[in-house]
């Protein structure tokens, strides 16, 4: 299994938990609100990710890679919200939040190295 495998591999789990998470959110304006925002958002990065690995030139790579961060940054915030409004347990946010932060991370870190390269 390729490197590039693993990540688009997490980044479809990531997705998939923040479609269950969603689906536990209250049916408040709020929550739907939130829920439709962090499904956009959170569902994105893996399909923009594996059309990324598809690119055709390293420059469209790059472009892939910063809206796959764009998202999950956005997605970060969205789960601090539910976390700070109470809108779900802090045990149920925490460990997705640290997931997505640590995508970010990794992604982040994709985004430079792809960029020096040139």
């Amino acid at each position: 299994m390729a490197k590039g495998d693993n990540l688009e591999d997490r980044l479809i789990r990531f997705a998939v938990t923040l479609i269950q998470l969603c689906d536990r959110l209250p049916p408040t304006p709020a929550g739907r609100h939130i829920a439709g925002q962090l499904l956009r958002s959170g569902t994105s990065p893996a399909p923009n990710y594996a059309e990324g690995r598809g690119a055709e030139s390293r420059r469209d790579f790059v472009h892939k890679l910063r809206v796959c961060l764009k998202e999950l940054n956005e997605a970060r915030v969205w789960l601090k919200m539910i976390g700070l409004a109470q809108l779900l347990p802090r045990e149920e946010v925490l460990p997705v939040y640290r997931e997505c932060d640590e995508l970010c991370r990794i992604m982040n870190a994709s985004v430079r190295t792809a960029q020096s390269d040139d």
